[in-house]
């Protein structure tokens, strides 16, 4: 072990082999003639606008813009190809130079399930520091939301809690307490998160005392920060905060205790249920209804949402509109 550590110090940190961004039309347009230009492999991805296979890397592009490099060549292609040629946007292995604040030690809070009909509101709360941090991006760990798989995410859930030293607590509310709960944070979803959050972030804290923390954004209100006036904590709040990758951790395990809950639910429901609030979510609600009773819908759907009150047959309540 020791002569395989030494040899990984000598070798330098361990190279990218996955990388993913977003690019707009026009830079999508200019990847794919680059690769037709040297005759790359084309090959078929579902829901993706073109996928490739070159020299020790794979690239897929999604509809949503989202470019995924892949492969063991993966840090010259973004280098030398991506950045050089297409974006003209130096950012791979910049990031400790950019933002330094990453790096170090500090909490992270994101969470899962509030825009889904079916299953629980997850809280999560990352504490963790730059070996960490290190680690994990070498293992290709990035934001939740950009990674489609349910397997993918548990993995990563995976080598997120078994890293040594991290801190990660959790706050699950599952579907029936959350009804009761929402009632009682006089029907305000963004003060239940709130809540839950603090909860998590207090929790951790006990654990591995930090200066600071990042939280991705739900609401322009510091609600979070209220429950941490009296307290000398730094709780800074941003916008698709996921980009720290303390963030993108807590995003993770949130979203892994999420599928976890929701492979439950399915198992309840004799299918898999849906994520989302869409029209074959609403479809799967009434076949509960019709199968289980009206009663039944609250053990597997957040009782609030529009969703509910149309499988219901019931008249959508109006908006609350909201005073301090």
């Amino acid at each position: 072990m020791a002569k395989k550590k030494a040899k990984q110090a000598e070798e330098g940190p361990k190279k990218k082999t996955i990388y993913t961004i977003k690019l707009n039309d026009a830079q999508l347009t200019k990847v794919k003639d680059w690769c037709d230009r040297r005759l790359w492999s084309f090959y078929d991805v579902d829901y993706a606008r073109f996928a490739f296979k070159g020299d020790g890397v794979n690239l897929v592009a999604y509809e949503s813009g989202k470019l995924v490099v892949q492969g063991k060549k993966t840090e010259d292609w973004v280098t030398y190809v991506l950045e050089a040629e297409i974006t003209q946007d130096p950012l791979l292995g910049y990031d400790e130079v950019l933002n330094p604040q990453w790096f170090e030690p500090h909490a992270g809070l994101d969470e899962s399930g509030k825009g889904d009909f079916f299953g629980p509101l997850v809280s999560a709360c990352v504490i963790a520091d730059k070996s960490m941090i290190d680690e994990w991006r070498n293992q290709g760990i990035q934001d939740s939301k950009r990674i489609t798989s349910d397997q993918a995410i548990l993995k990563l859930d995976k080598i997120i809690c078994g890293t040594k030293g991290v801190v990660v607590k959790r706050m699950c509310v599952r579907m029936e307490k959350y009804n009761e709960l929402y009632k009682k944070f006089g029907h305000n979803l963004n003060k239940l998160l709130a809540w839950m959050h603090a909860k998590s972030l207090e929790a951790a804290l006990k654990e591995r005392p930090v200066a600071w923390g990042m939280l991705d954004q739900f609401s322009k209100q510091p609600l979070v920060q209220n429950y941490f006036k009296n307290s000398n904590f730094d709780l800074r709040m941003e916008t698709k905060a996921e980009a720290d990758p303390v963030v993108a951790a807590a995003s993770i395990v949130a979203r892994a205790e999420y599928v976890r809950a929701m492979a439950n639910l399915s198992k309840l429901f004799g299918e898999k249920l849906l994520k989302g609030a869409n029209a074959k979510v609403k479809e799967q609600g009434k076949q509960i209804v019709q199968q289980q009773g009206k009663e039944a819908l609250g053990q597997f759907a957040k009782l609030h949402f529009r969703t509910a009150y149309e499988v219901l047959g019931l008249p959508v309540p109006a908006k609350r509109v909201w005073r301090k």
